[in-house]
């Protein structure tokens, strides 16, 4: 069966750094996009990152770009989000996504605090 499991958050101050990590099962993972979620309290989630099958194509919503890096290693089956800079508004639950055979799995989930 399809598992996501991320790992790699905690509390860090502002301009500090993070990297989460995503490890898959179930699936073969060179043959999906990926994407990485947030959701911050009392609000809804968002799309953060995403990855094409080989790594080639990323994209990031404006408020992470030039601070977030996305980037996977298809033989490790794993998924990275590295976040630099980091900054109060990042705080939340960040979560790894796939849409496999037109279902939708995510993780856990790993919370990021920022805060001083």
């Amino acid at each position: 069966q399809v598992q996501l499991v991320e790992s790699g958050g905690g509390l860090v101050q502002p301009g500090g750094s993070l990297r989460l990590s995503c490890a898959a099962s179930g699936f073969t993972f060179s043959d999906y996009a990926m994407t990485w979620y947030r959701q911050a309290p009392g609000k809804e989630r968002e799309l953060v990152a995403g990855i094409s099958r080989d790594g080639r194509v990323r994209n990031y919503a404006d408020a992470v770009k030039g601070r977030f890096t996305i980037a996977r290693d298809n033989a490790k089956n794993t998924m990275y989000l590295q976040m630099n800079t980091l900054k109060l508004d990042d705080t939340g639950v960040y979560y790894c996504k796939v849409v496999h055979v037109f279902n939708a799995y995510w993780g856990q989930g790993t919370q990021v605090t920022v805060s001083s």
